[in-house]
């Protein structure tokens, strides 16, 4: 299992590219759970989404299904994590 935490922040294009397909390709073969708050990465990068807020999981699933709708995936997560 490797575990990441915003792995991707601050790196330049080239770096991106790299790290999301190492990424990818570590993730055939073994359980990749990554943590970040940039949706766009979460898109490039996973296949299965869980959404935590306030300690609890509001979602779980993979990513195409959270998408059916075609709505962005940050639209779903501030709709799902919106303070009631």
């Amino acid at each position: 299992m490797l575990i990441l935490d915003e792995p991707t922040t601050g790196l330049d294009p080239n770096q991106l590219a790299e790290i999301r397909g190492l990424i990818k390709s570590v993730g055939r073969e073994k359980t990749v759970l990554f943590s970040s708050h940039i949706m766009q990465e979460v898109e490039a990068i996973c296949d299965r989404v869980v959404v935590i807020n306030r300690g609890r999981i509001v979602a779980d699933s993979p990513l195409a299904d959270l998408r059916q709708e075609g709505r962005p995936l940050e639209d779903i997560f501030r709709e799902l994590t919106q303070p009631q």
